[in-house]
């Protein structure tokens, strides 16, 4: 069969790493694809994920049997819904279930009615009542973005200044557009954040191993949201039994408030989650694999994903098999993200040795004459598997410590105190 994946970023790459390993795919094409995603053996497609039409014609034109959605944007947009009006087959929620990412407030609602557990909060359209209602229930306080902002559209303010501060931004200065014209305003939930991914088609629901991801730029957690600065999975002080009363309480009671809503979600579900002193709560729901979950959360999977993903659309029983070792990602970005910053630093990448296990994984980069040089935000994330988290943290920092990286900073603690909380427990350091 031959497959597309629409996206171009690390996560894209990493599916279309995995899916080139299927033995149904004879193709793998990706639009619009990038340098990296073609050292892959993947043909890359100069169509943009918005231009659904010209997304549409090609899968009809090239005979594509499966296509995967990796962003966002063209989820919330209807491209399910596009594709699916013409018989093809595309993994992806409707534009409906989309809602679940497209609107924070919506998703709000929904876990309310079906008692998901989550933080609790208030919607608002208008700046002057979301900062009264901040001076109400005082800092620390997440001001987050309605709508769609490339995961940056979220504040955890340590003060009430911080938090006003943010609503005029998103608000007042519509420093993420539309997406920040609502806000939802919430309780700062306590505790280690999760994040679970899992296939789901109706009702449903097989739940992939979890994954830590590090939001903020700089080591010990400091500075500004980003998309991702790094992950690792599994996370190994969190129990067993906590992930599955994740499961139980979480991810399969939204799969079936979705089939109650009349919007049936087919997909990858990613609940965001805090595992505070009272269990998991979610902090947001996402409609699609994760960024850069993904790319220590694949390496892991010995399933064959392609397969995966068509016999659970075709209504078959499919498990997944997993690694038992542990990977981790540590993603480098352009100097001033997640900010103001320019592209066209050249780059070179230090040999990765296989029977470590380390893959490099392209987001916002391009070929250069000699070379690599950056050309987005998040520039590329090394990935490397390890028989537990001590040694594949070490493993990736002592490659990416090998050279001076022009124009590019990655965090230096990615993974470190997950090491010290296991060994502090007593945790199986292995995830077994």
């Amino acid at each position: 069969m031959k497959i597309l994946v629409i996206g171009s970023g690390g996560r894209e790459h990493a599916l279309c790493w995995k899916l080139k390993e299927s033995e149904l795919a004879t193709e793998v094409f990706a639009a619009p694809g990038s340098d990296g995603i073609a050292d892959e053996g993947v043909t890359s497609v100069n169509i943009a994920v918005s231009d659904h039409t010209g997304l549409l014609h090609f899968a009809k034109e090239n005979d594509i049997s499966l296509t995967i959605v990796g962003p966002e944007d063209p989820l919330v947009n209807g491209i399910v819904d596009l594709f699916q009006n013409e018989g093809l087959m595309i993994f992806g929620p409707s534009k409906a279930a989309a809602r679940l990412e497209g609107s924070k407030q919506y998703a709000k609602e929904i876990m309310h009615k079906y008692n998901i557990p989550t933080a609790a909060y208030e919607s608002f359209s208008e700046a002057e009542p979301a900062k009264n209602y901040v001076l109400q229930q005082g800092a620390p306080i997440v001001i987050k973005a309605d709508g769609l902002a490339a995961g940056k559209g979220v504040v955890v303010a340590q003060t009430e200044e911080e938090a006003l501060k943010a609503l005029d931004e998103m608000m007042k200065n519509r420093a993420f557009g539309e997406a920040g014209s609502q806000v939802v305003v919430e309780e700062f939930l306590e505790g280690e954040e999760v994040s679970l991914m899992a296939f789901v088609h109706g009702e449903t629901v097989i739940p992939m191993v979890p994954a830590q991801d590090h939001k903020r730029a700089f080591d010990g957690d400091k500075g500004p949201n980003t998309g991702g600065m790094g992950a690792y999975s599994p996370v190994p002080y969190i129990s067993s039994s906590i992930i599955k009363e994740a499961e139980e309480q979480i991810l399969k009671p939204m799969a079936n408030a979705m089939v109650k809503e009349g919007a049936s979600f087919t997909g990858i579900l990613y609940a965001g989650l805090m595992i505070t002193e009272n269990g998991p709560k979610v902090i947001e729901f996402n409609v699609r694999f994760g960024d850069p979950e993904t790319q220590v959360v694949l390496p892991r999977l010995q399933s064959d994903l392609a397969e995966v993903v068509i016999n659970l659309m075709n209504g078959e029983e499919t498990e997944l098999a997993w690694s038992e070792d542990v990977c981790v990602g540590v993603v480098l970005a352009s100097e001033g993200y997640p900010g103001n910053y320019e592209k066209g630093a050249a780059f070179g990448l230090p040999e990765v040795s296989p029977h470590l296990d380390q893959k490099w994984f392209h987001a916002g980069s391009k070929r250069h004459a000699t070379g690599w040089e950056t050309n987005g935000g998040r520039v590329i994330l090394l990935s490397t598997m390890g028989a537990d988290l001590e040694k594949a943290v070490s493993s990736t920092y002592k490659t990416l410590d090998s050279q001076f990286w022009n124009g590019l900073f990655y965090r230096n603690d990615i993974g470190r105190r997950a090491v010290n909380l296991a060994d502090a427990s007593g945790s199986e350091k292995t995830g077994k």
